[in-house]
């Protein structure tokens, strides 16, 4: 399985990261590719924090037309960084078996989605602010992803039980996976925020052949996963 490149996008603090046919792409229209070299400093940002090591390779996505090597990175740089870690999986990847129990308590395996495109959201937690904001706002766009022939799925660390409520409360019209342990995040590969202290908001939509077609990170605007995600569905 490839192993996608980290990308640190030297954009806004909250800007968005969004891998497309092995690219990422921020914010910036004229973003250029730099090469990034921090030795073994740790670089940390309002997202996470990320340290070097052998098995990591790193680029920034700048404003500047003229790539060069870098040294260390300056506090200032630090802040502008939104960083995501070496990725398991990748965009191009077929999803590996997975299963997780619903909110039901039922053992889900992904390829039950096979067929049909799915939309697989990691967010923090039920009931935080910004988690309830992108759950609603996938179910008020749920009508746009089932003509469109796909499927919504939420996953999070939250125990099944939670996840009942959860979607109870919120009229959620898909299913909710419960990534006990944050096991399956860990293995994917996908970012935390806050110096780890937040799960993050990673959003894959899947082909019906089950193949990765984009990987799209955003904690701070969670409305834009859906935006995102319907741009690949409805093409």
């Amino acid at each position: 399985m490839a192993a996608c490149s980290q990308f640190l996008c030297a954009t806004a603090p909250r800007a968005s990261l969004v891998v497309r046919n092995g690219a990422a792409a921020s914010s910036s229209s004229n973003a250029a590719a730099v090469k990034l070299n921090i030795g073994s400093t740790a670089a940390s940002s309002s997202c996470g924090a990320f340290s070097q090591s052998d098995l990591f390779s790193t680029r920034l996505v700048s404003s500047s037309s003229n790539p060069t090597q870098l040294g260390p990175l300056n506090s200032r740089q630090q802040q502008q960084l939104v960083i995501t870690p070496r990725c398991k999986i990748s965009v191009g990847d077929v999803v590996p078996p997975v299963g997780l129990k619903d909110q039901d308590g039922r053992l889900v395996n992904l390829d039950k989605f096979k067929g049909k495109p799915l939309v697989l959201y990691f967010y923090p937690a039920d009931e935080s602010p910004s988690c309830t904001k992108e759950a609603c706002a996938f179910r008020d766009s749920y009508e746009k992803f089932k003509k469109s022939g796909a499927e919504v799925v939420g996953v999070s660390g939250d125990s099944p039980e939670s996840h009942k409520a959860f979607k109870k409360k919120y009229r959620l019209p898909f299913t909710l996976l419960s990534d006990e342990g944050n096991k399956l995040r860990k293995d994917w590969g996908i970012p935390t925020d806050f110096f780890g202290a937040l799960a993050g908001r990673q959003t894959y939509v899947i082909d019906k052949d089950g193949k990765v077609q984009l990987i799209f990170n955003n904690q701070f605007e969670p409305d834009k996963h859906i935006v995102e995600t319907l741009k690949i569905i409805q093409a």
